[in-house]
């Protein structure tokens, strides 16, 4: 699983837990194709050692996304594997992971100025991050409207894995539990998923910070996302209200 960050990765991985045909680690962010890359592929493995031969393991880390160098990592070890995004209405995206960021004492800044500090915050990180186990802190909290530009993160794994390997969804079908989603979810990843529990249930939601937001900041953020808003209903036929 690709991601979005506060896109319904946590729900999903409390849901499949339950599913004895996969397995999914203890910790649900492992991180290696992300932060972790400097350790050997030994270290990635151990995370899956009480896996048996007959399960589907899994590796739900949002970051793998929006991280450059993730695809090429995830292709090198991984050549068959099925990848999985779960994408979220753009704008409510990035206000709900600026609000996550408060919260956990991320960011300081008023939303406005963190949306207008992002592309100072963000600059040469992707050079930085080029290098296997370079972390670069604001490309990962401070990201807020640069992760809901969907479409270049898509490219990126495009680029490198083909068309029938990826499964790109709405968070919103996983939140409403939509049937459709989970026969898509099942037929593409090959597993009997009717042992998934709680699949109305709504893990990590936020507060309701976000109908606060003053409209002027959200016309900004509906105007900045907009072409993202046309290119995943082109590409992938999926649309928001």
């Amino acid at each position: 699983m690709l991601g979005t960050q506060k896109g319904g990765t946590t729900t999903l991985y409390a849901q499949l837990r339950a599913v004895p045909a996969i397995a999914l680690p203890a910790c649900k962010e492992i991180h290696y194709f992300s932060l972790h890359a400097d350790q050997p592929a030994a270290w990635y493995w151990q995370h899956f050692a009480e896996a048996t031969p007959e399960q589907l393991c899994g590796d739900i880390t949002p970051y793998y996304l929006f991280h450059p160098a993730a695809p090429q990592r995830i292709r090198a070890l991984l050549p068959a594997a099925r990848l999985v995004v779960l994408l979220r209405d753009p704008v409510e995206r990035a206000l709900s992971h600026y609000f996550h960021a408060r919260r956990l004492g991320f960011e300081t800044l008023p939303l406005a100025e963190a949306l207008a500090m992002e592309t100072v915050r963000l600059a040469g990180a992707e050079r930085m991050l080029a290098q296997p186990g370079a972390q670069h802190f604001s490309h990962q909290k401070h990201s807020y409207v640069s992760r809901s530009c969907y479409g270049p993160q898509l490219q990126r794994y495009a680029e490198v894995f083909p068309t029938e390997q990826l499964l790109v969804l709405r968070s919103e079908d996983l939140f409403a539990g939509c049937e459709q989603l989970w026969r898509r979810l099942e037929q593409f990843l090959g597993v009997d998923l009717a042992a998934a529990s709680a699949r109305d249930r709504r893990a990590n939601a936020g507060r309701g910070e976000a109908e606060a937001v003053d409209p002027q900041v959200r016309a900004w953020l509906e105007d900045v996302l907009a072409p993202t808003r046309v290119a995943m209903a082109r590409d992938y036929g999926l649309s928001w209200p």
